[in-house]
């Protein structure tokens, strides 16, 4: 918190932080398993038992490293994150993708922005946004990034700047 952060503000940019993190905690791991399903389903691969329970350990690892990783983002203050939550769900598509590599899936038809902003995202696992992951995430995402705004923008008026 900054000596020129309101109070207010500071609790209540928490507080949509915590409920952000609370949506992504509960939408990571669904949303990890769905995307390979789905790209097995479109090749005819069969996500038998043993491929259900590597999966499953994949995901949850990802999940759990992602929903980790986005509570240490939310609770840093904001001066100092160098990341963001869309990009920290975009980090967890990694290991899946390792795992439909292995299964021999194969790549997915990109457009040439894709294949340039994502180059080993060949599954186009990758969200453009966090509807992309989940509906649920889209409002938590959207009041948390305009109260993360609205600090900034006080801070930097309180310092002088603009």
């Amino acid at each position: 918190m900054s000596v020129h952060d309101d109070p207010a503000d500071a609790a209540a940019l928490a507080a949509y932080a915590a409920v952000l993190a609370d949506a992504v905690d509960a939408a990571v791991v669904p949303w990890l398993v769905r995307l390979a399903r789905e790209r097995c389903s479109r090749h005819g691969i069969v996500v038998d038992d043993p491929r259900r329970a590597a999966l499953d350990g994949v995901t949850q690892r990802a999940g759990a490293e992602c929903a980790q990783s986005v509570r240490q983002l939310l609770s840093t203050d904001i001066d100092d994150q160098t990341t963001t939550p869309l990009e920290l769900l975009r980090s967890a598509t990694r290991p899946v993708t390792e795992l439909l590599d292995e299964w021999g899936v194969p790549p997915t038809a990109r457009d040439e922005f894709d294949e340039r902003a994502f180059p080993r995202d060949h599954h186009a696992l990758v969200p453009a946004s966090f509807a992309d992951v989940d509906e649920s995430l889209l409002e938590p995402s959207l009041v948390w990034g305009a109260a993360k705004a609205h600090v900034h923008l006080r801070r930097r008026r309180g310092e002088g700047r603009r």
